[in-house]
């Protein structure tokens, strides 16, 4: 009793330091408590929670509180998982909803399930348990390793989907388990592993001026608590064809510009700092305006991500002048050959420029990303990593750090058929990558190969990996090995090659970009051919979606919107 005390009081500071929380009593409304399958520190840097949060709190007829995995990594193994608003157990709440958005993340639910006394597999549940579902980028791309184990999982977008679900979670409250899943799986964009009925279409909101992400917390205790976060654009349509998030979230949407500032505006009474999010922030048709208009404000500026074709000066002015310690790039590839292949065409030029703004900007540190064992990449692709790395140090004089993170194919990409690369061998070219660079300066990071493994096959995994997370004790590489051999699978089963004739484990699910697109788009990497961008207004129907995206005017565009070229499709009539 005293040990819960300790972590009642925990949740209570967390809470006192928190400002836009709400608080609502329980009397008449639906209980759900919305987990962040890591730490209160990370889960509360996500938009994915806030933006929820919002949603289910919106509903007059819905209390949501928030819970996380702890409050520190590791947490304690007896640590009580209680919500943050009124510090009560899980299983006092009906619903318990997962935003999951990392692979890696899988071990935490599952682990925090167990913290909570709730037995893990949906099968040994009955209508006293909580109804458990699940959304976020990774789950809903690929249900199956976690489909023995959710209720049901959103396929989609939280906008579009939370509405109607609160309607159905109510209904599905009151009635036996399997008369609940079938009112679960009315809902459009809702996969309920029970009835196998998919594929479920992905729902996705097509204004994101109705309804802009952005801080609804603001908590220093968080990676991002210095500043308010703003969501600008959603989805890509540069057709990375290692990009997962590039083609489950098409097409891409942008905020506008009004919008933008207003929230800006708004935010500033809170932090002094914007985040601007989205796949690529330098893509966005405004960026130039934005930036200016943010710095005018006199608020400080930080950005996700950003591309360099072409980079936007005001914008890294506008970071510079925001005191950002660190500009980072992302050339993903050393050779122009291989950006060819992962349909990433940045010319070493362009990769330049933006090293010598760096340095003109004095930034004090640079990082460049890049990845290793992507498809095709032979020796020589890791040495022009090297050789572009070198190049940057000749121009950057402060602190450059690269990091070469191993590839993991990832479902609904061209390369979703592609193995992945051994373990081995991705070792042996990150150790090369040290040996050349660390003499010169150059910091060299990397994830674990043997750990990247591991979220290749849960990224790729089907139905029997349920079992296998259900039944770890602990998330270590050896136990994943144990539980992996007590279901008689190996890693090699969810890393080889795919055949294109092969039932896909995530075929449940339908994101609107076809399989014939990707089978398409596949041989064309393997002939080094670059495949035009999408638009950012919307397109007419063409070989990539089975439906149409129209739904705006090129017109509206500002004048950015040349970083997609000169050679997308226009709108009818644009």
């Amino acid at each position: 009793m005293k040990l819960k005390y300790r972590y009642i009081n925990q949740a209570k500071q967390a809470l006192a330091r928190e400002e836009g929380t709400v608080r609502k009593d329980w009397g008449g409304r639906l209980p759900i408590v919305l987990i962040y399958p890591n730490t209160y520190q990370l889960g509360m840097s996500s938009l994915a929670i806030h933006s929820l949060y919002r949603l289910f709190n919106d509903q007059p007829d819905v209390v949501c509180e928030r819970a996380f995995w702890g409050y520190r990594c590791p947490p304690r193994s007896d640590e009580p998982i209680l919500s943050i608003e009124s510090q009560r157990p899980m299983t006092d709440f009906p619903v318990i909803a997962f935003t999951i958005s990392y692979e890696m993340d899988y071990f935490n639910a599952v682990q925090l399930l167990k913290r909570a006394g709730i037995p893990p597999l949906a099968e040994d549940r009955d209508e006293s348990w909580p109804l458990i579902i699940a959304g976020g980028p990774a789950v809903y791309t690929n249900p199956a390793p976690l489909a023995d184990i959710f209720d049901a999982f959103a396929i989609g977008e939280g906008e579009v989907i939370v509405p109607p679900l609160i309607d159905a979670l109510w209904e599905a409250g009151k009635a036996p388990r399997h008369e609940g899943a079938r009112i679960l799986a009315e809902v459009p964009g809702m996969y309920v592993p029970a009835l196998g009925n998919g594929p479920v279409g992905r729902v996705w909101v097509h204004d994101l001026d109705t309804t802009p992400a952005t801080t609804q917390i603001y908590a220093h205790d968080t990676e991002f608590g210095d500043r308010a976060l703003i969501e600008i654009a959603r989805g890509c349509g540069r057709g990375c064809r290692f990009c997962m998030a590039g083609y489950t979230y098409r097409p891409m949407r942008e905020v506008n510009l009004e919008t933008i500032l207003a929230i800006a505006r708004h935010s500033l009474k809170h932090r002094e700092k914007i985040g601007l999010v989205s796949a690529a922030v330098s893509d966005h048709s405004w960026i130039d305006q934005i930036a200016t208009e943010l710095r005018t404000m006199g608020a400080k500026i930080a950005v996700s991500s950003m591309r360099v074709d072409p980079i936007s000066e005001p914008l890294i002015r506008a970071l510079a002048e925001s005191g950002t310690q660190t500009l980072t790039i992302a050339p993903e590839a050393g050779s122009v050959r291989m950006r060819k292949v992962i349909n990433k065409p940045q010319s070493d030029q362009q990769l330049l420029h933006a090293v010598d703004l760096a340095a003109r900007y004095n930034f004090p540190q640079l990082k460049m990303y890049f990845m290793v064992g992507q498809p095709t990449e032979t020796e020589a692709d890791v040495e022009a990593i090297a050789d572009l790395a070198l190049a940057a140090r000749a121009r950057f004089p402060r602190h450059l750090a690269i990091t070469a993170t191993p590839y993991v194919p990832k479902a609904h990409t061209a390369f979703q058929w592609a193995a992945m690369t051994p373990v081995e061998t991705l070792e042996t070219r990150v150790k090369y990558l040290e040996r050349r660079l660390q003499p010169a300066g150059v910091a060299v990071r990397s994830d674990s190969p043997a750990w990247a493994a591991m979220e290749g096959v849960l990224a790729r995994g089907d139905r029997r990996l349920g079992r296998v997370l259900a039944q770890m004790r602990k998330t270590t590489l050896r136990e994943w090995e144990r539980s992996l051999k007590a279901e008689s699978l190996s890693p090699e089963d969810y890393l080889r090659e795919r055949m294109p004739e092969e039932v896909l484990p995530w075929s449940v699910v339908d994101t609107g970009v076809s399989e014939a697109y990707f089978t398409w788009d596949l041989r064309r990497a393997f002939r080094d051919e670059l495949t035009i961008a999408c638009p950012p207004a919307g397109c007419l129907k063409c070989s990539a979606c089975d439906q149409e995206w129209a739904f705006r005017n090129v017109s509206e565009l500002g004048p950015n919107r040349g970083a997609y070229g000169d050679n997308f499709i226009p709108l009818q009539g644009s």
